[in-house]
């Protein structure tokens, strides 16, 4: 069993790089067709969604444009459940659809937040496209229109999710081993 050690934590692989790249040219394929004929303006999640929005926008064949944006709400290993804009959108989105971009949905109360402070801005549509859903752990039903992968509510990291920091870089997914809690 392939495992990943971060600092104190011991993770084993859950999601092969094969998978995700897999998932990520099928959701890139969906976005590619629902958005035929339109020009949508991309905006990834950082710190989280760098890697995630680097392959998908590898396979979007759409003009496009891309910004980013950075919220807050974690320490360690777990949710604060206070959202912090770290850096904010600062493109004119009016009229224009908005695809954000998102590595994983929790609570859903960071995407809840995002899309309540962007429609104030009167985009032609919001979108989520989020590499991972924990349907276990969600407080808030937010509309996901893309989803790579649902996941069980247990603490991972890898392609861009991190423990306190690290982690973020590696090709496939780990999964934190339960003895290790």
């Amino acid at each position: 069993m392939k495992t990943l050690q971060v600092k104190d934590k011991t993770f084993a692989l859950s999601i092969p790089e094969t998978k995700i790249q897999q998932e990520v040219r099928r959701v890139a394929a969906e976005i590619n067709r629902d958005y035929a004929g339109k020009e949508p303006l991309f905006l990834p999640v950082l710190n989280g969604a760098f890697m995630f929005a680097a392959d998908l926008l590898r396979e979007v064949i759409l003009p496009c444009d891309i910004s980013f944006i950075k919220l807050a709400s974690y320490q360690g290993m777990q949710s604060s459940g206070e959202i912090r804009e770290v850096m904010g959108l600062a493109q004119d989105i009016t009229g224009r659809d908005v695809i954000i971009v998102e590595d994983i949905i929790d609570s859903g109360l960071t995407m809840a937040h995002m899309i309540e402070t962007l429609e104030k801005q009167n985009p032609a549509s919001i979108a989520i496209c989020s590499f991972l859903v924990k349907p276990a752990a969600l407080k808030v039903r937010v509309p996901v229109h893309y989803c790579c992968m649902e996941i069980p509510n247990e603490f991972i990291v890898g392609y861009g999710l991190d423990y306190d920091g690290f982690g973020r870089n590696t090709r496939d997914i780990f999964t934190l081993v339960k003895n290790e809690e």
